[in-house]
């Protein structure tokens, strides 16, 4: 059995791709096609579809016109080895986007991603309720997530 997110683009899924592909290490385009035939989005050859990996996930593509927007209920989270790559991410999924609480974005297309170092993770299942809390608290403050800041909450 195969488990594939699909992502429904209005327009623009192919800068879209390069854009994920060039940013998450281990992606690739798998393949990208048009549907030959007339759909009720738009005449033949004006509906593409893709396929393609970001690092270990598999993902299917669209643009077919409006439909519904991405919203919250679905987010991709990417756990970053350290700040640095946080800050990477970041920054470039963030250009012409929205940031948000908590490490969450969307980026231009209306994607909303979830950009958190895994230090979070490590910090956030330590036995101590009280740092645990403490961390969460930190962490809720922020806009952009700061190892450093979490790091700080868990020792106070």
């Amino acid at each position: 059995m195969k488990i594939t997110q699909h992502l429904w683009f209005e327009k623009d899924m192919e800068a879209a791709l390069r854009c994920y592909i060039g940013l998450i290490p281990g992606s690739s385009l798998t393949w990208q096609s048009t549907l030959p035939a007339d759909t009720p989005s738009g005449p033949a050859g004006s509906v593409k579809l893709a396929s393609f990996t970001l690092g270990d996930q598999r993902y299917a593509a669209i643009e077919a016109g409006p439909l519904d927007p991405f919203n919250h209920s679905f987010s991709i989270m990417v756990e970053c080895a350290d700040q640095a790559e946080v800050d990477r991410l970041w920054q470039a999924l963030s250009e012409g986007g929205q940031v948000e609480q908590c490490g969450w974005l969307r980026d231009r297309w209306g994607l909303s991603w979830q950009i958190v170092p895994k230090r979070l993770a490590e910090l956030m299942s330590d036995p101590d309720s009280a740092k645990v809390r403490r961390v969460t608290e930190a962490m809720l403050q922020m806009v952009k997530l700061d190892i450093a800041g979490l790091e700080a909450a868990a020792r106070d």
